[in-house]
């Protein structure tokens, strides 16, 4: 990576942002290759990914004010992995997947303590529907649940139906599914914010 980014011209004038779209196509690689590869495709995909990471950690480094490079991300990686498996590195039990997730959870509370709300660290560059199922799980923090109108699917088949015929009622209508959603979305961290500030 080193020698790409000091003799390659189109790398020399690479940025952080300009690797965005790259980066995001990586990941969605290595979920293909998850989902329906082999493990060659899944060992390349894997590469891609991590090139990555070495790619913007390279960009990092030349950075005039604030310079970090692979060891350091790997370093501050370490620490925060040693900090949220007490149970592994420190003197706490855990026996189940849940206490594990109770030890996880409090190292990360503690990590996050300036957070002002639930919403707080939320990549809002995620696809709508993630975005969905994570902003529905910080509102339950804040005692919101949006309500449900329509009969509640009753398996994750039933629901891959119900989410294609509301895309399908969308494109008949005329309607963008994805602006729908965030529009939607946004209203949702507006209540979760008034609940916050009400409380």
């Amino acid at each position: 990576m080193r020698q790409v980014r000091e003799r390659c011209v189109w790398s020399q004038r690479i940025t952080h942002r300009d690797l965005v779209p790259y980066l995001i196509e990586e990941s969605h690689e290595v979920i293909d290759a998850v989902e329906n590869g082999t493990r060659a495709d899944l060992r390349e995909e894997l590469g891609d990914l991590l090139w990555q990471v070495l790619f913007h950690a390279a960009i990092a480094a030349q950075d005039p004010d604030d310079p970090f490079d692979i060891d350091d991300v790997a370093e501050t990686l370490t620490e925060k992995m040693v900090r949220r498996h007490p149970h592994v590195f420190a003197g706490e039990v855990a026996t189940t997947p849940e206490e594990v997730l109770v030890h996880w959870n409090a190292a990360k509370a503690a990590e996050k303590r300036t957070r002002t709300s639930v919403l707080d660290g939320v990549p809002r560059g995620m696809p709508a529907l993630a975005l969905a199922q994570k902003l529905v799980g910080r509102a339950a923090g804040a005692g919101i649940v949006p309500r449900a109108d329509a009969a509640a699917p009753a398996s994750e088949a039933e629901l891959g139906d119900a989410l294609l015929a509301l895309v399908a009622t969308a494109r008949a209508e005329g309607w963008d599914a994805e602006r729908a959603l965030r529009e939607r979305l946004r209203t949702l961290e507006d209540e979760v914010r008034t609940a916050e500030a009400g409380a």
